[in-house]
């Protein structure tokens, strides 16, 4: 393993653990879901611009103009689903959220299958089957989640999962413009409905947390990261964030998932890991 593969394994990982903390945030900070999508896309727009310079220098701004209608439809898509990730945090258990959004390698499958023609491989097939059927387990038997909240979380991974399809089809976007452009757009349709004046010191420093934390930090490293290692160690270390986000919360404040939840989980997490490796497998081959 070279120095720079393992830099970026490190990155990936502490972008995954950074991403992790959407639940903790959101169950710590009691502001409504407008005001805290104003927030957040302030501090995390902020950030990202940041880094955009600090990569680029001042004419990497000059990317915004390289956006093309892919990279307006990717914005789009990516801040209606950032409404129905914060949404789902509020509505359901952390555990659903994250188990949910560990299905995004088979929804993306689908996708690409039916927008680019690419076709499944069988494992692919077998794995997403046994994966629905933990989801079937832990939404419909378990009783820490509520339907809304869960179908609220399955947009959101169904958009998560449409990005990437676009990503695929045109290489051409540039990302991080591509990524801020989405954090202003959810950030001026959440600003009529928030409530006015400046959150308090505690909320305020909460706010700043989550757009500086989990949505620059998490991003910034995530594209670092990805550019050193081969896609599919980026899908298995990505893959961490369904099991540890639940434990952040657990941990702060003792939300636990029933047996139904962690059964159904367990079974959703076995599938995305033997998929992964059976790829890693055969690329390797």
């Amino acid at each position: 393993m070279t120095q720079d593969h393992r830099n970026g394994l490190i990155l990936v990982a502490i972008s995954t653990l950074a991403w992790s903390t959407a639940g903790l945030f959101t169950r710590a900070i009691t502001e409504d879901l407008f005001t805290t999508l104003v927030w957040r896309g302030m501090f995390g727009t902020a950030g990202l611009l940041a880094v955009l310079v600090a990569r680029e220098g001042p004419g990497g701004l000059g990317q915004f103009l390289r956006l093309g209608r892919a990279g307006w439809a990717y914005a789009l898509i990516s801040g209606l689903s950032m409404y129905a990730y914060i949404a789902s945090l509020r509505m359901t258990s952390i555990a659903h959220v994250s188990i949910i959004y560990a299905a995004v390698p088979f929804l993306t499958a689908a996708l690409a299958w039916a927008m680019m023609g690419s076709r499944p491989t069988r494992d692919a097939v077998i794995a997403s089957v046994a994966a629905f059927l933990g989801a079937v387990v832990m939404v419909g038997l378990g009783g820490d989640g509520t339907l809304l909240g869960d179908a609220l979380a399955l947009v959101m991974t169904l958009g998560m999962a449409l990005m990437v399809v676009i990503a695929r089809r045109h290489p051409e976007i540039p990302t991080l413009p591509a990524g801020i452009t989405s954090a202003v757009f959810s950030l001026l349709i959440a600003l009529p409905f928030a409530a006015p004046g400046v959150p308090g010191g505690n909320q305020l420093l909460l706010l700043a947390g989550f757009g500086l934390a989990n949505s620059t930090l998490g991003f910034a490293l995530f594209l670092m990261g990805s550019a050193r290692i081969p896609p599919i160690e980026t899908a298995l270390l990505g893959a961490l964030e369904a099991p540890i986000a639940p434990i952040w919360v657990w941990l702060v404040f003792g939300e636990t998932p029933g047996w139904p939840t962690l059964f159904g989980g367990a079974v959703v997490m076995a599938a995305v890991f033997w998929h992964i490796l059976r790829q890693y497998r055969r690329d390797a081959a």
